[in-house]
Protein backbone atom coordinates (compact mmCIF):
# COMPACT_ATOMS: atom_id res chain seq x y z
CA UNK A 1 0.00 0.00 0.00
CA UNK A 2 1.27 3.91 -0.96
CA UNK A 3 1.22 6.53 1.36
CA UNK A 4 -2.16 8.00 2.43
CA UNK A 5 -2.96 10.78 0.11
CA UNK A 6 -2.85 13.56 2.83
CA UNK A 7 -0.17 12.13 5.02
CA UNK A 8 2.19 15.28 4.56
CA UNK A 9 -0.55 17.73 5.58
CA UNK A 10 -1.48 19.33 9.00
CA UNK A 11 -5.02 20.82 9.90
CA UNK A 12 -5.16 22.64 13.33
CA UNK A 13 -9.26 22.96 14.42
CA UNK A 14 -10.96 25.01 16.95
CA UNK A 15 -14.14 22.68 16.65
CA UNK A 16 -16.78 21.67 18.74
CA UNK A 17 -19.93 19.35 18.26
CA UNK A 18 -20.46 17.58 14.68
CA UNK A 19 -19.93 19.24 11.84
CA UNK A 20 -16.31 20.45 12.25
CA UNK A 21 -15.42 16.89 13.52
CA UNK A 22 -17.23 15.09 11.48
CA UNK A 23 -15.01 17.15 8.65
CA UNK A 24 -11.73 16.88 10.17
CA UNK A 25 -12.25 13.41 11.15
CA UNK A 26 -12.60 12.39 7.05
CA UNK A 27 -9.41 14.56 6.64
CA UNK A 28 -7.75 12.27 9.67
CA UNK A 29 -8.89 9.22 7.74
CA UNK A 30 -6.99 10.45 4.66
CA UNK A 31 -3.55 10.51 6.58
CA UNK A 32 -3.84 14.15 8.11
CA UNK A 33 -2.50 15.06 10.94
CA UNK A 34 -5.25 16.76 13.04
CA UNK A 35 -4.95 18.80 15.98
CA UNK A 36 -7.82 19.54 18.12
CA UNK A 37 -8.04 22.37 20.44
CA UNK A 38 -10.19 21.83 23.06
CA UNK A 39 -11.26 24.01 26.32
CA UNK A 40 -8.89 23.41 29.30
CA UNK A 41 -11.78 22.37 31.52
CA UNK A 42 -14.93 20.06 29.72
CA UNK A 43 -13.08 20.11 25.91
CA UNK A 44 -15.20 19.66 23.13
CA UNK A 45 -18.76 19.77 25.02
CA UNK A 46 -19.86 16.99 22.37
CA UNK A 47 -18.16 15.03 24.98
CA UNK A 48 -20.71 15.03 27.45
CA UNK A 49 -23.54 14.69 25.30
CA UNK A 50 -24.27 11.07 26.45
CA UNK A 51 -22.27 8.14 28.08
CA UNK A 52 -23.23 5.14 26.05
CA UNK A 53 -19.92 3.72 24.76
CA UNK A 54 -18.24 2.59 28.25
CA UNK A 55 -18.91 5.79 29.86
CA UNK A 56 -18.27 7.84 26.44
CA UNK A 57 -20.07 10.09 24.53
CA UNK A 58 -21.20 8.57 21.46
CA UNK A 59 -21.12 11.47 18.92
CA UNK A 60 -17.63 12.24 20.14
CA UNK A 61 -16.19 8.88 19.82
CA UNK A 62 -17.77 8.73 15.92
CA UNK A 63 -16.15 12.07 15.16
CA UNK A 64 -13.25 12.69 16.79
CA UNK A 65 -11.01 9.02 15.67
CA UNK A 66 -7.57 9.29 14.62
CA UNK A 67 -6.90 12.97 15.94
CA UNK A 68 -4.22 14.79 18.51
CA UNK A 69 -6.30 16.67 21.92
CA UNK A 70 -4.61 20.15 22.91
CA UNK A 71 -6.40 21.47 25.55
CA UNK A 72 -5.95 25.61 25.73
CA UNK A 73 -7.76 28.68 26.40
CA UNK A 74 -8.12 30.64 23.81
CA UNK A 75 -9.03 33.55 25.24
CA UNK A 76 -5.60 33.95 27.45
CA UNK A 77 -2.95 36.26 26.55
CA UNK A 78 -0.35 33.83 26.42
CA UNK A 79 -2.78 31.63 24.43
CA UNK A 80 -1.38 33.47 20.86
CA UNK A 81 2.04 31.91 21.33
CA UNK A 82 0.95 28.28 21.22
CA UNK A 83 -1.31 29.52 18.13
CA UNK A 84 1.06 30.96 16.42
CA UNK A 85 3.41 28.45 16.29
CA UNK A 86 1.27 26.10 15.05
CA UNK A 87 -0.39 27.82 12.77
CA UNK A 88 2.97 28.57 11.48
CA UNK A 89 2.51 24.63 10.85
CA UNK A 90 -0.77 24.95 9.38
CA UNK A 91 -2.22 23.62 6.23
CA UNK A 92 -5.75 24.02 6.76
CA UNK A 93 -7.16 25.82 9.48
CA UNK A 94 -11.06 24.34 10.32
CA UNK A 95 -13.55 26.32 12.68
CA UNK A 96 -16.57 26.67 14.06
CA UNK A 97 -16.47 28.93 16.78
CA UNK A 98 -19.65 31.27 18.05
CA UNK A 99 -20.25 33.75 14.58
CA UNK A 100 -17.39 36.32 14.72
CA UNK A 101 -15.10 34.69 17.32
CA UNK A 102 -12.45 33.54 15.03
CA UNK A 103 -12.39 37.01 13.41
CA UNK A 104 -11.80 38.69 17.10
CA UNK A 105 -8.68 35.93 17.99
CA UNK A 106 -7.20 37.47 14.23
CA UNK A 107 -7.68 33.86 12.67
CA UNK A 108 -9.46 34.94 9.29
CA UNK A 109 -7.95 33.98 6.05
CA UNK A 110 -7.63 37.80 5.60
CA UNK A 111 -5.47 38.50 8.82
CA UNK A 112 -3.33 34.95 8.28
CA UNK A 113 -2.84 35.16 4.34
CA UNK A 114 0.07 37.71 4.26
CA UNK A 115 2.35 35.77 6.39
CA UNK A 116 1.19 32.61 5.82
CA UNK A 117 0.20 32.47 1.58
CA UNK A 118 -0.58 28.91 1.18
CA UNK A 119 -3.03 28.37 4.77
CA UNK A 120 -6.38 27.48 3.70
CA UNK A 121 -8.89 28.72 6.50
CA UNK A 122 -11.93 26.85 6.34
CA UNK A 123 -14.92 28.45 8.47
CA UNK A 124 -18.21 26.52 9.12
CA UNK A 125 -21.01 28.28 10.30
CA UNK A 126 -25.01 28.35 10.97
CA UNK A 127 -25.95 30.67 8.57
CA UNK A 128 -22.99 32.46 7.15
CA UNK A 129 -20.97 35.41 7.87
CA UNK A 130 -23.43 37.78 6.25
CA UNK A 131 -27.17 38.38 5.77
CA UNK A 132 -29.72 39.19 9.12
CA UNK A 133 -29.03 35.78 10.53
CA UNK A 134 -25.82 36.03 10.56
CA UNK A 135 -25.71 35.94 14.36
CA UNK A 136 -27.93 33.56 15.47
CA UNK A 137 -27.86 30.32 17.10
CA UNK A 138 -27.94 27.51 14.79
CA UNK A 139 -28.64 23.86 16.06
CA UNK A 140 -29.41 21.14 13.76
CA UNK A 141 -33.06 20.56 14.43
CA UNK A 142 -33.56 24.23 13.99
CA UNK A 143 -31.54 24.49 10.75
CA UNK A 144 -33.92 20.88 9.50
CA UNK A 145 -36.92 23.37 10.69
CA UNK A 146 -35.48 26.25 8.96
CA UNK A 147 -34.40 24.97 5.72
CA UNK A 148 -37.72 23.47 5.28
CA UNK A 149 -37.12 19.78 6.15
CA UNK A 150 -39.46 18.84 9.08
CA UNK A 151 -42.51 20.25 6.02
CA UNK A 152 -41.67 17.17 4.24
CA UNK A 153 -40.92 14.79 7.18
CA UNK A 154 -43.30 12.87 8.80
CA UNK A 155 -46.85 12.34 9.09
CA UNK A 156 -49.90 14.17 7.14
CA UNK A 157 -50.63 15.80 10.97
CA UNK A 158 -46.90 16.34 12.25
CA UNK A 159 -43.78 16.90 10.50
CA UNK A 160 -40.89 14.80 12.62
CA UNK A 161 -37.16 15.61 12.51
CA UNK A 162 -34.45 13.20 11.57
CA UNK A 163 -33.29 10.83 14.04
CA UNK A 164 -29.71 11.69 13.20
CA UNK A 165 -27.61 14.85 12.89
CA UNK A 166 -28.40 15.47 9.55
CA UNK A 167 -27.65 19.76 8.60
CA UNK A 168 -24.23 18.96 10.96
CA UNK A 169 -23.35 15.93 8.47
CA UNK A 170 -24.12 18.15 5.49
CA UNK A 171 -21.84 21.00 6.61
CA UNK A 172 -19.44 18.47 7.61
CA UNK A 173 -19.33 16.89 4.52
CA UNK A 174 -19.72 19.75 1.92
CA UNK A 175 -16.62 20.97 4.23
CA UNK A 176 -14.56 18.08 3.56
CA UNK A 177 -15.01 17.65 0.08
CA UNK A 178 -14.29 21.70 -0.49
CA UNK A 179 -11.12 21.70 2.08
CA UNK A 180 -10.00 18.94 -0.25
CA UNK A 181 -10.36 20.39 -4.05
CA UNK A 182 -8.84 23.55 -2.17
CA UNK A 183 -5.88 21.53 -1.27
CA UNK A 184 -5.70 20.64 -4.97
CA UNK A 185 -6.00 24.27 -5.82
CA UNK A 186 -3.12 25.04 -3.83
CA UNK A 187 -1.30 22.32 -5.37
CA UNK A 188 -1.56 24.47 -8.89
CA UNK A 189 -1.23 27.71 -7.28
CA UNK A 190 0.55 27.85 -4.56
CA UNK A 191 -1.99 29.61 -2.63
CA UNK A 192 -4.18 29.07 0.19
CA UNK A 193 -8.06 30.45 -0.02
CA UNK A 194 -11.00 30.88 2.03
CA UNK A 195 -14.25 28.28 2.40
CA UNK A 196 -17.21 29.18 3.83
CA UNK A 197 -19.84 26.51 4.79
CA UNK A 198 -23.44 27.28 6.72
CA UNK A 199 -25.47 24.65 7.80
CA UNK A 200 -28.35 26.53 5.80
CA UNK A 201 -26.44 26.09 2.87
CA UNK A 202 -25.25 22.84 3.09
CA UNK A 203 -29.09 21.50 4.10
CA UNK A 204 -30.72 23.26 1.23
CA UNK A 205 -28.41 21.36 -1.39
CA UNK A 206 -29.53 18.14 0.02
CA UNK A 207 -32.83 19.79 -0.23
CA UNK A 208 -33.17 19.82 -3.72
CA UNK A 209 -35.75 17.15 -4.63
CA UNK A 210 -38.16 18.94 -2.97
CA UNK A 211 -37.31 22.10 -3.82
CA UNK A 212 -37.48 21.81 -7.38
CA UNK A 213 -40.66 19.93 -6.60
CA UNK A 214 -42.13 23.14 -5.53
CA UNK A 215 -40.72 25.46 -8.12
CA UNK A 216 -42.26 28.56 -8.39
CA UNK A 217 -45.27 28.13 -5.94
CA UNK A 218 -45.93 24.53 -7.24
CA UNK A 219 -47.53 22.46 -4.41
CA UNK A 220 -44.76 20.81 -2.19
CA UNK A 221 -44.42 16.89 -1.49
CA UNK A 222 -46.50 16.15 1.16
CA UNK A 223 -45.55 14.23 4.14
CA UNK A 224 -46.18 10.53 3.57
CA UNK A 225 -44.39 8.98 6.39
CA UNK A 226 -41.93 6.24 5.55
CA UNK A 227 -43.57 6.22 1.96
CA UNK A 228 -42.04 7.97 -0.68
CA UNK A 229 -43.58 11.26 -1.35
CA UNK A 230 -43.77 11.36 -5.18
CA UNK A 231 -42.92 7.08 -6.08
CA UNK A 232 -45.00 4.64 -5.25
CA UNK A 233 -45.33 1.90 -4.46
CA UNK A 234 -42.23 2.92 -2.60
CA UNK A 235 -42.62 2.42 1.16
CA UNK A 236 -43.26 0.25 4.12
CA UNK A 237 -45.65 -3.18 4.30
CA UNK A 238 -46.56 -5.40 6.95
CA UNK A 239 -45.83 -9.33 6.99
CA UNK A 240 -48.10 -11.70 8.33
CA UNK A 241 -45.61 -12.56 11.26
CA UNK A 242 -45.70 -9.03 12.19
CA UNK A 243 -42.71 -7.94 9.94
CA UNK A 244 -42.21 -4.78 8.09
CA UNK A 245 -40.71 -4.47 4.71
CA UNK A 246 -39.71 -1.67 2.42
CA UNK A 247 -40.22 -2.11 -0.93
CA UNK A 248 -39.55 0.22 -4.09
CA UNK A 249 -40.54 0.42 -7.59
CA UNK A 250 -38.53 2.84 -9.77
CA UNK A 251 -40.13 2.04 -13.31
CA UNK A 252 -42.73 0.38 -15.47
CA UNK A 253 -40.66 -2.66 -16.08
CA UNK A 254 -40.84 -3.65 -12.47
CA UNK A 255 -44.30 -2.37 -12.33
CA UNK A 256 -45.27 -5.30 -14.49
CA UNK A 257 -43.16 -7.61 -12.96
CA UNK A 258 -44.64 -6.85 -9.18
CA UNK A 259 -48.00 -7.33 -10.57
CA UNK A 260 -47.42 -10.28 -12.45
CA UNK A 261 -44.73 -12.28 -9.88
CA UNK A 262 -45.79 -10.43 -6.61
CA UNK A 263 -49.26 -9.47 -6.59
CA UNK A 264 -50.08 -12.42 -9.15
CA UNK A 265 -52.36 -9.69 -10.79
CA UNK A 266 -51.19 -9.21 -14.47
CA UNK A 267 -54.67 -7.06 -15.25
CA UNK A 268 -53.49 -4.45 -12.60
CA UNK A 269 -50.64 -3.29 -15.52
CA UNK A 270 -53.96 -2.09 -17.58
CA UNK A 271 -55.93 -0.51 -15.07
CA UNK A 272 -55.73 3.21 -15.84
CA UNK A 273 -55.49 4.27 -11.67
CA UNK A 274 -51.98 2.71 -11.95
CA UNK A 275 -51.01 3.80 -15.70
CA UNK A 276 -47.83 5.45 -14.60
CA UNK A 277 -46.12 6.63 -11.53
CA UNK A 278 -47.83 9.71 -11.10
CA UNK A 279 -51.17 7.73 -11.09
CA UNK A 280 -50.53 5.12 -8.85
CA UNK A 281 -48.91 7.85 -6.00
CA UNK A 282 -52.30 9.85 -6.83
CA UNK A 283 -54.13 6.79 -5.99
CA UNK A 284 -51.08 5.39 -3.62
CA UNK A 285 -54.37 4.90 -0.84
CA UNK A 286 -56.20 2.35 -2.58
CA UNK A 287 -52.63 0.32 -4.21
CA UNK A 288 -51.51 0.38 -0.55
CA UNK A 289 -54.64 -1.51 0.32
CA UNK A 290 -54.53 -3.93 -2.58
CA UNK A 291 -50.84 -4.47 -1.86
CA UNK A 292 -51.11 -4.91 2.09
CA UNK A 293 -54.11 -7.58 1.54
CA UNK A 294 -51.91 -9.81 -0.24
CA UNK A 295 -48.84 -9.24 2.06
CA UNK A 296 -51.28 -9.52 5.13
CA UNK A 297 -51.42 -13.18 4.26
CA UNK A 298 -47.67 -14.37 3.91
CA UNK A 299 -44.82 -14.27 6.01
CA UNK A 300 -42.05 -11.93 5.62
CA UNK A 301 -39.72 -14.82 4.11
CA UNK A 302 -42.65 -15.73 1.66
CA UNK A 303 -42.72 -11.65 0.59
CA UNK A 304 -39.23 -11.47 0.00
CA UNK A 305 -38.83 -14.75 -1.98
CA UNK A 306 -41.50 -13.40 -4.15
CA UNK A 307 -39.69 -9.75 -4.24
CA UNK A 308 -36.75 -11.83 -5.23
CA UNK A 309 -37.59 -13.89 -8.09
CA UNK A 310 -39.48 -10.56 -9.67
CA UNK A 311 -36.16 -8.41 -8.65
CA UNK A 312 -38.14 -6.36 -7.19
CA UNK A 313 -35.88 -3.67 -4.30
CA UNK A 314 -36.63 -4.53 -1.01
CA UNK A 315 -35.12 -3.96 2.92
CA UNK A 316 -35.56 -4.85 6.42
CA UNK A 317 -36.35 -2.18 8.45
CA UNK A 318 -33.79 -2.93 11.12
CA UNK A 319 -32.93 -1.42 14.49
CA UNK A 320 -29.80 -0.58 15.73
CA UNK A 321 -28.60 -4.00 17.66
CA UNK A 322 -29.60 -5.62 13.78
CA UNK A 323 -27.54 -3.37 12.02
CA UNK A 324 -24.06 -3.98 14.01
CA UNK A 325 -24.59 -7.98 13.03
CA UNK A 326 -25.79 -6.83 9.58
CA UNK A 327 -24.43 -9.95 7.57
CA UNK A 328 -23.61 -7.41 4.50
CA UNK A 329 -21.38 -5.55 6.76
CA UNK A 330 -19.68 -8.51 8.24
CA UNK A 331 -19.13 -9.95 4.74
CA UNK A 332 -17.49 -6.38 3.57
CA UNK A 333 -15.26 -6.70 6.90
CA UNK A 334 -16.76 -3.22 7.65
CA UNK A 335 -15.81 -3.46 11.48
CA UNK A 336 -12.92 -2.37 13.08
CA UNK A 337 -11.49 -2.05 16.79
CA UNK A 338 -10.77 1.51 17.79
CA UNK A 339 -8.88 2.55 20.82
CA UNK A 340 -10.77 4.78 23.31
CA UNK A 341 -9.51 6.52 26.74
CA UNK A 342 -11.87 3.64 28.28
CA UNK A 343 -10.94 0.95 26.50
CA UNK A 344 -11.34 -0.64 23.33
CA UNK A 345 -14.45 -0.79 21.38
CA UNK A 346 -15.81 -1.99 17.71
CA UNK A 347 -16.40 0.73 14.65
CA UNK A 348 -16.90 1.17 11.46
CA UNK A 349 -14.37 2.00 8.67
CA UNK A 350 -14.99 5.11 6.42
CA UNK A 351 -16.47 4.30 3.91
CA UNK A 352 -14.22 5.66 0.61
CA UNK A 353 -12.68 2.00 -0.24
CA UNK A 354 -9.52 3.13 -2.08
CA UNK A 355 -7.32 0.13 -3.91
CA UNK A 356 -3.90 2.34 -3.37
CA UNK A 357 -4.13 3.08 0.04
CA UNK A 358 -5.77 1.85 3.73
CA UNK A 359 -7.62 4.78 6.13
CA UNK A 360 -5.69 6.30 8.65
CA UNK A 361 -7.27 4.79 11.67
CA UNK A 362 -6.57 6.21 15.20
CA UNK A 363 -7.21 6.18 18.46
CA UNK A 364 -9.59 8.81 20.28
CA UNK A 365 -7.97 11.10 22.15
CA UNK A 366 -8.14 11.75 25.85
CA UNK A 367 -8.75 15.65 27.01
CA UNK A 368 -5.83 17.09 25.96
CA UNK A 369 -3.54 14.16 25.83
CA UNK A 370 -1.08 15.56 23.64
CA UNK A 371 -0.76 18.99 24.71
CA UNK A 372 2.92 18.07 26.46
CA UNK A 373 3.77 16.98 23.56
CA UNK A 374 2.44 18.82 20.43
CA UNK A 375 4.15 22.14 23.23
CA UNK A 376 7.37 20.33 23.04
CA UNK A 377 7.01 20.14 19.09
CA UNK A 378 6.64 23.64 19.20
CA UNK A 379 9.93 24.42 20.53
CA UNK A 380 8.96 25.22 24.13
CA UNK A 381 10.99 25.00 26.72
CA UNK A 382 10.01 22.25 29.67
CA UNK A 383 10.36 25.23 31.98
CA UNK A 384 7.70 27.25 29.26
CA UNK A 385 5.56 24.14 28.95
CA UNK A 386 5.12 23.82 33.26
CA UNK A 387 4.73 28.03 33.23
CA UNK A 388 2.16 27.13 30.79
CA UNK A 389 0.11 24.71 33.01
CA UNK A 390 0.27 26.69 36.28
CA UNK A 391 -1.01 29.96 34.54
CA UNK A 392 -4.37 27.71 33.06
CA UNK A 393 -3.40 28.82 29.72
CA UNK A 394 -3.44 24.83 28.59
Amino acid sequence: MNRSPLQDISVLSLEHAIAAPLCTRQLAELGARVIKIERRDQGDFARHYDDRVKGQSSHFIWTNRSKQSLTLDIKHPRADSVLQRLLARTDVLVQNLAPGAADKLGLSHAALADRLPGIIVCNISGYGATGPYRRRKAYDLLLQAETGFLSVTGSSQEGVKSGISIADIAAGTQAHAAILAALLQRHRTGKGSEINISMLEAMVEWMGFPLYYAYEGAEAPPRSGADHASIYPYGAFHSSDDKVIMIGLQNEREWQAFCEQVLEQASLVQDPRFADNAARSRNREHLRELIQSLFSLLSSQQIKDKLDTAQIAYADVNDMAAVWQHPQLLALDRFVSTQTPAGEIRGFKPPGNNSDFEPTLGPVPALGEHTRAILSELDFSAAEIESLYAEEVV
